[in-house]
Order: structure tokens, then sequence, then C-alpha cells
């Protein structure tokens, strides 16, 4: 077995794929990606004094914060790799994690939490025919009559390219140059891609794909597990959402 061998994570795009690809750097790559602070303030707000529930946990980037914040936390992620680093963080004991794909969590919650959030783009890593369904089906029995589901998204852009083109530098370093390469199926509304991640350790290859969602196309994905759309801003600080937004937090709640 080469080394390149050696730092391959596991092939194919199942619900473990990104977390066992990305969980050894997504702290270094991920950690600036959104207003933690912002998020943090309003999930809490919006859970009042009840517990929250984190699809696609991680790394508890959000998480422990929350739960820092005096909130009941919990989190559901398929990667163990990526839970792993969570548990191995100070504060990691305040969140009551659940190994499983958010899909369909092995987790009994009916009616048992304020808030369920899925947060920058995860809710889109569930690109298997059915999931994203079944995500929100799940979501809706475990809120609270009053809860609330949120979700944080790209809003797409139109054309037949992914946004940066199909291939990108991530990063350039000394011993170490990092490539994006992607492909964008417009039918289908998927992207597929690869991180190559080139150094003098070898060659780790970083695979995801995701199936993204037009707001109004989440709208009704969202009616048709009874719920329906509460309020929608640019981001988590409240921010008027209009056509130009290139993302959207969106809250549900039941119709």
């Amino acid at each position: 077995m080469s080394d390149s061998d050696e730092l391959s994570p596991p092939r194919g795009y199942g619900p473990t794929s990104y977390g066992e690809a990305f969980a050894d750097v997504y702290d270094d790559w991920y950690k600036r990606v959104s207003d933690v602070g912002a998020t943090v303030t309003r999930v809490r707000s919006l859970a009042g004094d009840g517990p929250v529930l984190e699809l696609g946990v991680g790394t508890g980037r959000l998480a422990l914060p929350l739960a820092d914040a005096g909130v009941e936390t919990w989190g559901v992620d398929a990667s163990s790799a990526m839970l792993a680093h969570l548990r191995a963080k100070p504060g990691a004991e305040r969140v009551r994690v659940v190994q499983a794909d958010m899909a369909a969590p092995a987790l009994v919650a009916d009616g048992r939490f304020a808030v369920v959030f899925c947060a920058y783009n995860t809710f889109f890593n569930l690109h298997r025919p059915g999931d994203q369904a079944s995500c929100l089906a799940w979501s809706t029995t475990a809120l609270t009559p009053e809860g609330r589901l949120a979700i944080e998204a790209f809003v797409p852009s139109e054309g037949s390219s992914t946004p940066d083109g199909p291939v990108s530098v991530r990063s350039i370093e000394p011993d170490r140059v990092v490539l994006s390469v992607a492909e964008r199926d417009v039918g289908a509304q998927i992207v597929t891609g690869q991180f190559v991640d080139l150094s003098e350790a070898g060659v780790r290859l970083r695979p995801y794909r995701i199936h993204y969602l037009f707001p109004a196309q989440l709208d009704a994905l969202a009616a048709e597990a009874g719920l329906r759309l509460v309020d929608r801003w640019a981001a988590w600080d409240g921010a008027p959402f209009t056509d130009d937004s290139p993302n959207h937090v969106s809250i549900y709640g039941a119709a």
C-alpha cells in the first residue's frame, strides 16, 4: 500500500463520506465560514428555554458555543471522524451527540426540540433521492408544537457551470497545494467535486456531492412535510433577504 492509499478517504458519496474526508481539516478550513456569534444568538432566541438539535453537528463549531451559552444542545452526525474531533474538545460533554444519518436519525425525539437547525449548506449534503424530504419529515416530528426548523444555505446561481469554474486553486503553500475540481449537473441540481490535496505526504482526495435547492423549492419540500415559511433572512443576524442575497436563513414552523 502506498502513502497516498493510506491517506485516501472511503470511496463513494454516502452519508459518512464528507465527514470522513474533511474531519482533519474542517476546523482549519471552515472555522470562519459563517458568523458563529450571530448564529448562536439567533438560535438561542428562537429556542427560548427549550433544547436545540443541530443536524450535521460535525466538529462542534456551533454546538459547543451554544452549549457554552447555556442551551441544552444535541447534535446528529453520521461521521465518526467528525464526532471524534468534537468529543476531544473542552466542553464536549455538554453536547449530547447521536451518530446517525441525519436523513433519518436513530433518535426518539417526538416533540422534544424547540429548534432543529442545519447550518451552512449542510442540508444540501443530502443528495440521495428522497433524503431531503425524509430529513424534513423527521424534523417536523422532532419539534415542539411551536418549534422552529432553521436551514442556512446558499442561493444557487442560474447557469451551466460551478460558481468558481470547473477547476480552481484553494490554497498554495511552499509544501502543499489544494485544488478544487467540480462539475455541475444543472438538470439534476447536483454538484460533484473533489478537493485534491497535494503535499510531500502524498495525494489526499476529499470528495463531496451536494443536491442544491432554490429557496422556493425548499419551501415546497417543507410544505410537503407539514411546515410553512415563517421568516427568511439573508444571514443569521436578521439582515433582509432580497433577490440579490447570495445566502438565506429560512425559518419554518408547523403549517
